[in-house]
C-alpha cells in the first residue's frame, strides 16, 4: 500500500470515528437533557470538535442522533454484501440481519427509534436515512442478478425488505415502547427476521 492510500485510509477512518464521536455525543445529551435541553455547541464540546466541525458532518442534532440508524443499516447491507452470490437474495438479507442481531448492534438502534417516536424531527430524519437506503441496498443486490433482470422486480424487491425491516421495528416499538433490555431486543431480532420469513414466503397467511 501507498503512503497516499494509507493517508487516504487514515483520513477515512478519522472522519468515521468523528461521525460516531458526534452522534454518540448528542444520544448522550439526549438521554440526560431532553430534546431542546442542548444545543450543536454543546454537542460539539461533547465530541471535542469545533461548531464548524459539527455541521461539515451533520445539519442539527437531530440528524447526528439519527444517523446511529444509518450505520447500523449501512453495517447490514456490508454483511449483505459479503454473502455468497449464489445465496437466495431473502436469504441472505436475513443471514446479514442475523450477523448484527444482537445485543451490541441494536441497543442504539432500537433506543433511537424509540426516541423518534418521542421527537418528530429524529423521526423525519430517521425516514429520511430508511429511504435513502434503498439506492445502497439496490447496489449491493445487483451482482445477483443478471444484466436483464426487470429494474422493477429489483426495486419491487429492495423495496418490500426495507418496508419489512421498518414493520418489525414498529411491532417492536408497539410492543416494548421504550424498554430496551435483553428480552426486548431479542424480540426485536426475532422480528426482523420474521418479517423476511414473511417475504420469502408470498406472505401466506399464517394459521390462526
Amino acid at each position: 500500500m501507498t503512503d497516499l492510500m494509507q493517508d487516504q485510509n487514515r483520513r477515512e477512518k478519522n472522519k468515521t470515528a468523528t461521525r460516531g464521536a458526534i452522534a454518540e455525543a448528542a444520544l448522550d445529551l439526549l438521554r440526560t437533557k431532553g430534546m431542546g435541553g442542548f444545543t450543536v455547541e454543546n454537542v460539539a464540546d461533547a465530541a471535542g470538535i469545533s461548531r464548524r466541525t459539527f455541521f461539515n458532518y451533520f445539519p442539527s442534532a437531530e440528524a447526528a442522533i439519527a444517523s446511529s440508524t444509518e450505520s447500523f443499516l449501512d453495517l447490514a447491507i456490508e454483511q449483505f454484501r459479503e454473502r455468497p452470490l449464489d445465496e437466495p437474495i431473502l436469504e441472505a438479507a436475513q443471514n446479514a440481519l442475523i450477523a448484527l442481531a444482537d445485543p451490541m448492534h441494536l441497543a442504539t438502534i432500537a433506543e433511537v427509534y424509540s426516541l423518534a417516536g418521542q421527537h418528530d424531527a429524529v423521526g423525519r430524519f430517521q425516514l429520511e436515512i430508511w429511504n435513502d437506503c434503498t439506492d445502497k441496498i439496490i447496489a449491493a443486490a445487483k451482482p445477483r442478478f443478471s444484466a436483464s433482470t426487470d429494474e422493477l422486480y429489483v426495486r419491487a424487491l429492495v423495496g418490500s425488505v426495507i418496508a419489512c425491516g421498518k414493520a418489525a421495528m414498529e411491532v417492536w416499538f408497539a410492543r416494548n415502547g421504550a424498554a430496551i433490555d435483553e428480552t426486548s431486543l431479542r424480540d426485536l431480532r426475532a422480528l426482523m427476521i420474521r418479517s423476511i420469513a414473511h417475504l420469502g414466503a408470498g406472505f401466506v397467511r399464517p394459521e390462526q
